[in-house]
């Protein structure tokens, strides 16, 4: 984490700021995975490395989040108390109760993690672009994102898609570490044996399976 730069709440604008800065060093191949949050980020991140001619990865993986079509990010628009953040944190089931109740940790933590759910408030899908880069989706089966919100995925690209749904709740990434790994793992391996994608800013191949 870069201690020294203002906290960012536009996800576009990171997305165009983490674009600029690795375009000159991509080299295929290689993926990218978002949770949560940062699934939203990467698919963003995906559109701008399209519309910048930059090589393309061989799979987005976006994990733990309903599709960007399909989500509302409306209770996020406004900031949220040091309550409600850790009521939020607590409802997640991802941060340790001792983590949650002490003072030196929560002082460094929440201004970031309010800043993160601005983001996710701020977020504006932007519809008809569909990317030409395949899309492997992992759930949780007891996640609060529902099955639909997750198949939406499919219609965000025109090279592939696939979806994994794996016990657990949303941070099913850590308690199911093994068979995530194991998934990210034979999904590359299929992602680099395809021939390779030709960046463009949209295609309207019909939609596979991968």
């Amino acid at each position: 984490m870069r201690m020294d730069e203002p906290l960012m709440t536009d996800p576009h604008r990171l997305a165009e700021k983490l674009a600029g800065e690795l375009q000159a060093s991509l080299e295929a191949p290689y993926a990218l995975f978002g949770h949560s949050l940062g699934a939203l980020v990467a698919f963003e991140l995906a559109h701008c490395l399209v519309d910048h001619g930059a090589p393309m990865p061989v799979v987005l993986f976006a994990s733990g989040t309903e599709a960007p079509s399909v989500r509302d990010g409306s209770k996020w628009h406004h900031p949220l108390s040091d309550e409600e953040l850790l009521a939020e944190l607590r409802h997640l089931q991802g941060t340790p109760e001792e983590a949650l109740a002490s003072p030196e940790i929560m002082n460094v933590t929440l201004p970031v993690l309010r800043a993160d759910f601005l983001m996710c408030g701020a977020y504006v899908y932007r519809p008809g672009r569909k990317l030409p880069v395949p899309i492997h989706v992992l759930g949780g089966l007891d996640d609060d994102t529902a099955p639909e919100s997750l198949e939406a995925w499919r219609c965000e690209t025109c090279a592939g898609f696939k979806i994994d749904v794996l016990p657990g709740d949303h941070f099913f990434i850590h308690s199911r570490q093994a068979e995530v790994l194991d998934l990210i793992s034979t999904s590359l391996v299929r992602g680099a044996a395809r021939p390779k994608l030709v960046p463009r800013r949209a295609c309207s191949a019909p939609i596979g399976s991968a």
